[in-house]
């Protein structure tokens, strides 16, 4: 029974868009599904709504109120500008649009364009597809209200998604999130002006994109090691992505002139034929990118995600391995490079600071505290990252990361950049190996005079409505009935995020933690250094623990027992967890 009545509710919204307010061939596909044996697929485009969230939207792409396309984008678009015109009542107000390599995402961004045009806001649309760092770069340095990126990152193939951003070049956030979100359900389909102003839209061109890469050359600190180090040999991919052009282009303009890229990757392609997951986390998508490193003898690797925001990293190791670094290590070497270098040029004027979000490793903090810098946390998601520069403002700003393979070496964007990223790495390879020194060696560097740190995030999947349910009482449980210790080491403090407490479990003492809004995040901190954080996912129906355990290491040499010793900690914390 409660099956029919799901089948009707979503054939009834179907119905609907067999109106005129809908275009020929989304009649078609609504058609096709009424009249398919197998209701499933009318299911899963209709019975939901694809919300506009926090960050916008994502889903896979189709016919349907719970799909991706131009009626979706549409309600969302005309909803955002609904807002900004509320805002900003009188002043004269433009947004700027970018898209990635996927499938539909020209047609979205045009139809963005065009409705913003007729609410009569400009919009500044790039003539193709840009990585996401730009347009945020783009959205500060046009003077923009807002901006618009479709993308759904390095999600399947089948998705898209709509990230929208505020006037400072950073994804919405309170209160405009939930303004946007208010305005956006309002909106009725009829609702939606298609019909562009095409003197409303201009385009964006290699012109913008010179300026985008001087900018991005802002961030160089050793100009004269990549002059004598310039023949530096970079395997790059962009997987498909957006990157194909600009990162190639910003290692040259920083001096690079040794670049060598995979010629099937470099074709941008939303089906993202050569890999499974077009995502540099992923060791799969390194596979073709180390081939070619292993074949060239190269000194570094690079893969970027499809929006050109996410980077990955791949080094020779002591025993001339190729080796993936993760998000923290590469945030660890970003940080240590920038404070190191800018101490020794002379540039430290007292007021630097670092941003990380909590999940990330606890040795940026100690690097920037050993540095004589501060370092703030915030939660996961660069639009924290943004809020706190917002805060704090720009000046001592000199770089925050985040563990999903994020960093933002320069203020001039307010979204991780993997275009700044992959060429400050670069400058960082080429300064080492100025001092015949290699990028792993200067990694076991700075664990042997910070303490080494491994992380390492385990998940347990619990599907449906009881899924739901049991990860529930998992967070309750570890919320009310914390336990003393954990592998033989006392639990010393509690973080509720929830009700944004701290508390010191050895003297019972509590504070009010500082942060913009409460979230459902639990942190324990250890007596022997280690860290675990455990977040329900917002998307997926998963549990997360993000393990951090500390080890000594008596010099570069004690490299792998320290690192023996961290992972022999974690699976110990899991155990006592019961985390398989």
């Amino acid at each position: 029974m409660e099956n029919q009545e799901i089948i009707r509710t979503a054939k009834a919204k179907a119905e609907a868009w067999l109106s005129e307010a809908y275009d020929k061939d989304t009649r078609a596909e609504v058609k096709r599904m009424l009249e398919a044996t197998d209701p499933t697929e009318l299911i899963d485009s209709f019975y939901n709504d694809l919300e506009f969230g926090t960050g916008g939207l994502r889903g896979i792409m189709g016919a349907g109120s719970n799909r991706m396309n131009i009626y979706t984008v549409g309600a969302a678009t005309q909803g955002f500008a609904n807002y900004i015109n509320q805002a900003f009542p009188g002043e004269e107000k433009a947004v700027c649009i970018g898209h990635d390599c996927r499938n539909h995402s020209r047609e979205y961004a045009e139809t963005t364009a065009a409705i913003f045009s007729a609410n009569g806001i400009t919009a500044y649309l790039f003539e193709s597809l840009r990585p996401t760092p730009e347009m945020s770069f783009a959205i500060r340095e046009l003077g923009c209200k807002g901006g618009v990126i479709i993308t759904a990152s390095h999600n399947p193939k089948e998705y898209n998604g709509y990230k929208a951003y505020w006037n400072d070049g950073s994804q919405l956030v309170p209160p405009h999130d939930k303004n946007v979100i208010a305005e956006v359900k309002k909106v009725k389909v009829t609702d939606i002006k298609f019909n562009a102003v095409p003197e409303k839209i201009k385009i964006l061109g290699e012109d913008f994109d010179k300026k985008f890469l001087d900018t991005v050359k802002s961030v160089s600190l050793s100009p004269d090691a990549i002059k004598r180090q310039h023949d530096l040999k970079i395997v790059f991919t962009p997987l498909h992505g957006t990157t194909y052009k600009l990162v190639p282009d910003s290692l040259r303009n920083w001096g690079f002139t040794n670049i060598t890229t995979i010629p099937e990757q470099m074709v941008t392609d939303g089906d993202f034929p050569t890999v499974a997951s077009a995502n540099p986390e992923e060791p799969a998508a390194f596979k073709m990118a180390l081939d070619k490193a292993r074949e060239t003898d190269a000194d570094l690797a690079m893969a970027c995600d499809p929006d050109g925001d996410r980077i990955g990293i791949a080094v020779k190791n002591d025993k001339g391995e190729w080796i993936l670094l993760n998000g923290n290590q590469t945030n660890i070497i970003f940080t240590w490079y920038i404070l190191l270098r800018r101490k020794q040029l002379g540039m430290i004027k007292g007021k630097e600071y670092t941003i990380k979000t909590i999940v990330s490793t606890e040795l940026i903090k100690d690097i920037a505290a050993k540095n004589n810098a501060d370092c703030y946390d915030v939660y996961t998601g660069f639009k924290w990252i943004a809020d706190m520069i917002r805060k704090k403002g720009a000046e001592g700003y000199i770089g925050a990361g985040e563990e999903s393979f994020g960093f933002m070496p320069g203020s001039y964007t307010r979204d991780k950049d993997a275009v700044s990223s992959a060429s400050l790495m670069a400058e960082i390879v080429a300064w080492a190996k100025d001092q015949g020194k290699t990028l792993f060696g200067i990694l076991k560097e700075i664990y042997a005079e910070y303490g080494f740190s491994q992380e390492k995030m385990i998940y347990i999947v619990r599907k449906g409505l009881s899924g739901a349910q049991e990860i529930k009482e998992m967070m309750n449980n570890l919320r009310n009935h914390t336990p003393a210790t954990l592998n033989n080491s006392a639990i010393v403090v509690k973080k509720d995020y929830s009700v944004l407490k701290e508390t010191n479990l050895k003297t019972g003492q509590t504070r009010d933690m500082d942060f913009p809004t409460t979230s459902d995040v639990l942190q324990f901190f250890l007596e022997d250094g280690c860290k675990i954080s455990v977040r329900p996912s917002g998307t997926e129906p998963k549990i997360k623990f993000y393990f951090e355990a500390r080890a000594t290491m008596k010099g570069i040499a004690d490299f792998d027992r320290a690192q023996a010793e961290a992972m022999s900690k974690i699976e110990a914390l899991a155990t006592d967890l019961n985390i398989k």
